[in-house]
C-alpha cells in the first residue's frame, strides 16, 4: 500500500472519529438541556396547581364570610 493512501485512510478515520465524537457530545448537551427545561416546567406546573388551589380556598372563605354576615344581619334584624 502506498504512503499517500495510508495517510488518506488515517485522515479519513480521524475525520470520521471526530465527527462521531462531536455528534455524541452535542447529543448529550441537548439531552442535559432538555432535562433542565423539564425540571423548570415541572416547577411551573406545580406553582400553577398551588395557585389554583389557593384561589379555590379563597373563594370558599369568601362564601363563608358572606354566609356569616347574612346570619349576623338576620340576628340584628330579629332583635
Amino acid at each position: 500500500m502506498s504512503e499517500e493512501i495510508l495517510i488518506a485512510l488515517i485522515g479519513l478515520a480521524g475525520s470520521g472519529l471526530g465527527s462521531i465524537v462531536g455528534i455524541i457530545v452535542s447529543s448529550r448537551l441537548t439531552q442535559y438541556r432538555l432535562e433542565q427545561l423539564e425540571k423548570k416546567v415541572d416547577k411551573h406546573n406545580s406553582l400553577i396547581e398551588r395557585t389554583y388551589k389557593l384561589e379555590e380556598q379563597g373563594a370558599l372563605l369568601e362564601e363563608k364570610v358572606k354566609v356569616a354576615n347574612h346570619r349576623i344581619d338576620d340576628l340584628e334584624a330579629a332583635q
